[in-house]
């Protein structure tokens, strides 16, 4: 689901604090997701951006593109009651989500 449908399907969502773990982890095919978890509903969540568009204009400067909210895929992988538990279930995220496919170290943390 995008992102705006997200938020629109549960308002807690959109009212809750946010706790983002990074925004590096990798797919086998080397896209790059965001993960987040959503303090009021648990809700451990993956987020895909396109790759941006860079444009030159004629003075040299570089323009990105900005993502259409229709583009920004979020896929829910798991529930974790508290902060300090899911902290607890991801500990050494920060080096895990370095290494080549690393959604697979986090799917094995939230088998589905």
């Amino acid at each position: 689901m995008d992102i705006e449908s997200f938020y629109e399907q549960n308002e807690a969502r959109r009212e809750s604090a946010e706790f983002e773990f990074g925004s590096e982890w990798t797919d086998g095919s080397d896209n790059e997701y965001e993960l987040s978890w959503v303090e009021a509903t648990g809700e451990l969540y993956l987020m895909v951006e396109p790759d941006a568009v860079v444009n030159e204009d004629i003075f040299g400067d570089f323009l990105v593109s900005d993502e259409m909210v229709s583009d920004l895929t979020v896929v829910i992988i798991g529930k974790v009651v508290s902060l300090a538990g899911l902290e607890d279930s991801i500990a050494g995220w920060e080096d895990a989500m370095l290494e080549e496919n690393s959604l697979t170290w986090l799917y094995e943390r939230f088998p589905q």
